[in-house]
């Protein structure tokens, strides 16, 4: 078995002899070699600032950082390029480190595909199957209800405009236990025809079938269960649903998060997307800083008020420039969009947007669309809310337009085709907030050509 080269943390709040002891327990175990040790802090209580004085003293590479006041971060990063570490090993303790400041150094060294351990705690790389056979990227998000879906069907839709011939594997919490293709470049997804898959016990609304209908594509649905904290998942099928796009005529391939689970494939870029809307303590600390620092192209959704205040998304990209400043930033909003005529119509509009935001959403639609909203819902993902609303306002409307999400199929649409309502799915368009942020569909072009180029190198 290989030996693991291993990286200690250690403080000088242990007495030396201490720390020295602990080393030397690995000693005894089998694989595991310690080839250096990084001090972390409370260096001011050495009695010499000399690394190798203590290299000396402990029989092993010993590494100051050049501030005794603030975590070497990068130093640890370096540590693990130059004695090519296998693990990360932490013998800190409090005060020299607290809760934040080790999820920091975790999501560091997890972007650095090893693992970081403590004596009660393990975090571990995310499992990346490396089985593409065609350039792809990845589109994940630091939460839930944040627009991947939205964003992967702008993004297939743009690189299909120019002559990509995409295909999306999407892995979802309904979604079907073998890969499922769905070829939406080729059958007519109707209100009908999705019922009928859903009276069939298919879960219709699953992202597939939306990435299939909002981008005419291609599509293959997976299955995900669990979401770790750095976004692995517990079960998933998407390492099939991988293998069969390489064996399928798309030539280039987008995988969707689902969550904040990223898809376990190994890509040549990432899209990475941040919600401006959620706390932004869990974008600064816990593993957003991962997030944010494998993005190639970082968008923040939903910057507006209500849900973000402009001194938030401003904050938001601070915290990019610091974490990943090579990345591409675009602050965006999303709007509606119906994939059939709604024009002249009295609309029941149903949507998982916040309610805050409905008043600014009906607007929208009835100045680009010229309808009449008569009704909405933002209870798409509780069933029993969901029908109360549609009980209240179905009577009013001719045109059921909702997302195609949680109850759109069994409940939304099935019960306005039986009140004789036509049913229209509407999609959710990423937009800029103003034009001093770069072209979104020229990163996103960017984007796939530095993954192709990337993909012919590898």
């Amino acid at each position: 078995m290989t030996v693991k080269r291993m990286i200690c943390l250690v403080d000088g709040e242990h007495y030396l002899p201490v720390t020295k002891a602990a080393v030397e327990v690995f000693d005894n175990v089998n694989h595991i070699e310690v080839v250096a040790l990084v001090f972390i802090g409370g260096t001011e209580k050495l009695r010499t600032d000399k690394p190798e004085e203590y290299s000396e003293m402990m029989g092993i590479d010993v590494l100051f950082g050049d501030n005794h006041n603030e975590i070497p971060y990068n130093l640890i990063v370096k540590t693990i390029k130059e004695y090519n570490g296998d693990i990360v090993f932490d013998l800190s303790d409090e005060p020299v480190l607290d809760y934040g400041k080790r999820f920091k150094i975790a999501s560091k060294v997890l972007k650095m595909g090893i693992p970081y351990h403590g004596p009660d705690f393990k975090f571990e790389p995310l499992t990346e199957y490396d089985v593409m056979e065609k350039p792809s990227l990845k589109i994940l998000g630091t939460g839930k209800r944040i627009g991947k879906t939205a964003v992967s069907t702008f993004t297939t839709r743009t690189i299909d405009k120019k002559g990509y011939n995409p295909c999306v594997v999407a892995m979802g919490r309904g979604g079907p236990a073998k890969p499922e293709i769905v070829h939406g470049d080729e059958i007519e997804i109707s209100p009908e025809f999705l019922l009928s898959q859903s009276e069939k016990g298919v879960h219709a609304a699953s992202d597939h079938w939306e990435d299939a209908l909002m981008s005419r594509v291609l599509t293959i649905g997976c299955r995900r269960c669990g979401g770790g904290m750095a976004g692995d998942v517990f079960l998933t099928n998407m390492e099939d649903g991988a293998k069969i796009a390489n064996k399928l005529d798309g030539e280039f391939v987008i995988f969707e998060g689902s969550g904040a689970a990223i898809p376990p494939i190994k890509t040549n870029k990432h899209i990475t997307l941040i919600g401006a809307n959620q706390p932004f303590i869990n974008i600064e600390n816990f593993f957003g800083p991962y997030r944010i620092a494998i993005g190639d192209l970082i968008i923040i959704t939903m910057c507006e008020e209500p849900m973000a205040s402009k001194e938030k998304v401003k904050k938001i990209e601070k915290l990019i420039a610091e974490v990943n400043p090579e990345a591409t930033v675009i602050s965006t909003v999303f709007r509606p969009k119906p994939v059939g005529d709604i024009a002249g119509k009295k609309v029941l509009f149903a949507t998982t947007a916040p309610e805050a935001i409905k008043d600014t959403l009906v607007d929208y639609l009835e100045k680009e669309y010229d309808c009449k909203v008569v009704g909405t819902t933002s209870h798409l993902s509780n069933r029993p809310l969901l029908k109360e609303d549609i009980k209240k306002y179905i009577n009013d409307a001719e045109v059921m337009l909702t997302e195609l999400k949680a109850a759109a199929v069994d409940v939304a649409t099935k019960e306005s085709l039986e009140a004789g309502l036509e049913v229209i799915y509407c999609d959710n368009i990423p937009i800029a907030i103003d034009d001093t942020y770069p072209d979104l569909e020229d990163s996103i072009i960017k984007l796939v050509d530095t993954a192709i180029d990337d993909f012919k190198k590898n």
